[in-house]
């Protein structure tokens, strides 16, 4: 029982540090359309901690960042943008359980081969989370506002580019670095289950 204690406690309170950070680095970044550190940030929190956790950060972030926006509030589209978050989590930690294994960088542990293949492998599961959460939001967008499908895709492709490109790169440059770095310092070498 103090185990299962030990571990809640721990868990919330990894949602609760990697929700702030998906928040303020979403601030930070807030005058770069579509190019944010967040759907990273959720993913890594889901291949930490696990799905639930993952997801739970992702919506989180979304009930405070959607609804203090200064680009607006629309509760449709902060629903979508909370289920369509949600799923950078999910993967994140469904990524684990199937063998996307993210090794401590050591020279002793992993090859240079291995490793750069292990990133573009993750860059890409972060294009693709990126590309299905663009086109997911635009159609419930479309929906909203009654544009007809094509053109609101159309009209979404220039923001839709930049976050995939910007995500491809922060998930093959960050992602691999960034759990070594929170299993090794904040878990002390280990991984949570």
């Amino acid at each position: 029982m103090h185990i299962k204690t030990k571990t809640s406690t721990k868990e919330l309170s990894f949602i609760g540090v990697m929700t702030a950070l998906c928040i303020s680095s979403n601030y930070l970044m807030i005058g770069l359309t579509n190019i944010k550190f967040m759907d990273l940030f959720v993913f890594i929190s889901g291949y930490v901690m696990g799905s639930l956790a993952g997801s739970s950060v992702g919506i989180l972030t979304w009930l405070v960042y959607g609804t203090l926006n200064p680009y607006g509030f629309n509760l449709p589209i902060l629903i979508a943008t909370c289920i369509g978050e949600s799923l950078f989590g999910i993967v994140g930690g469904i990524s684990k359980k199937f063998g996307l294994n993210v090794s401590l960088v050591s020279s002793t542990m992993i090859t240079e081969k291995r490793f750069w293949g292990t990133n573009l492998k993750i860059g890409i599961v972060g294009f693709l989370l990126t590309f299905i959460y663009d086109l997911f939001t635009n159609i419930v967008i479309g929906i909203i506002f009654e544009i007809p499908l094509i053109p609101c895709i159309i009209a979404g492709t220039p923001f839709a580019i930049a976050h995939e490109v910007s995500n491809f790169f922060f998930f093959f440059l960050g992602c691999n670095v960034l759990i070594n770095a929170i299993q090794k310092i904040v878990f002390k070498g280990g991984e949570i289950s």
